[in-house]
């Protein structure tokens, strides 16, 4: 497996920084999480981070990774690079988080990322980075959301489908989510947010809550630390009406699917993935019993397994209605 592109050693905090009191200049988080391969595009009021890596064998599709709420394109670091080695990669920091950030308007006011926002958002994405052919879409949470709309709205520009604890069916919102719709929290997390509360979150999209280094939970504190990543996510939760979603329409994928689910996921019910492979044709299922919400993070050698399989199996063949 390749190695990840070195950074720059992490400098201490303090404890302003540490209790969330303090906002983390987007240059800043360049220089503390970007890579030496690192890449911007500049749309939609935002200077959008993205990783390019590999090249597609001949006749080969493009993958397009997609993290999830509170995520940023590292999540993908246990998986990109061998995938990178016979395909095109590429994994974007979808706004409001990782080193992109919020997007915003004319007049500097940040968005609200609901589901229109996020459509306008991976078309213009992919347009930009002049992707014609068809496209693998692999997508974890919310990621697996805007993947799966993104199938149904361009259903020739899609190859392959993998959704990875993938949202979109009703749900009780998980509460480290939920409680940024709480009026107090609202009003005081722009100005207070202690990693502690990071922390715990992190924790619980893992099956395992030991698992986490320390790198790991520092990157995600100040992903959220982020200058204007906090009041985008105030905007963004009262958004989140998963019963609005039109499930039914996955009836009409005609894609090769693949459902990878963890056993343990604390946020999304594992009945969710008998929900879509009920309803995608020819949809496959592969279940981790003991992992979580991030099965590719927690365990990325079992999941990479499972998607070079899936691809070939799937590589070269009218396998629309396969299964």
């Amino acid at each position: 497996m390749q190695a990840t592109p070195s950074r720059a050693a992490l400098p201490r905090r303090s404890w302003l920084e540490r209790l969330g009191m303090i906002s983390l200049k987007r240059d800043e988080l360049v220089r503390r999480h970007g890579r030496s391969n690192s890449r911007f595009l500049s749309f939609m009021g935002a200077r959008v981070h993205y990783l390019d890596e590999g090249a597609s064998a001949a006749g080969g599709a493009p993958i397009v990774l997609l993290h999830g709420f509170g995520a940023s394109l590292d999540t993908w670091d246990g998986v990109a690079a061998d995938l990178a080695r016979e395909h095109r990669v590429i994994r974007v920091d979808l706004p409001p988080f990782g080193i992109t950030g919020p997007l915003r308007s004319a007049s500097g006011e940040i968005a609200t990322m609901d589901l229109p926002a996020y459509r306008a958002f991976i078309d213009a994405f992919v347009a930009a980075l002049g992707i014609e052919e068809r496209a693998t879409f692999v997508g974890n949470s919310l990621g697996g959301l805007i993947a799966w709309d993104y199938a149904l709205r361009h259903p020739k520009g899609v190859d392959k489908l993998v959704l990875v604890d993938a949202a979109g069916f009703r749900m009780r919102v998980p509460k480290h989510i939920a409680l940024f719709t709480h009026p107090l929290v609202r009003l005081t997390v722009s100005h207070c947010m202690p990693d502690a509360f990071v922390t715990d979150a992190i924790r619980s999209v893992y099956g395992d809550p030991a698992q986490p280094d320390a790198a790991t939970l520092r990157r995600y504190a100040d992903f959220f630390h982020g200058e204007g990543t906090r009041e985008a996510v105030v905007k963004m939760v009262p958004t989140l009406d998963f019963a609005a979603l039109d499930v039914e329409a996955l009836a009409r994928l005609h894609v090769p699917t693949l459902v990878l689910w963890g056993g343990k996921d604390r946020w999304i019910p594992l009945a969710h993935a008998n929900e879509f492979v009920r309803r995608i044709r020819g949809a496959r299922s592969v279940v981790y019993p003991e992992l979580g919400h991030i099965p590719m993070e927690e365990a990325p050698a079992r999941v990479l397994a499972d998607l070079h399989a899936f691809f070939e199996r799937t590589t070269g063949a009218a396998l629309g209605v396969a299964g």
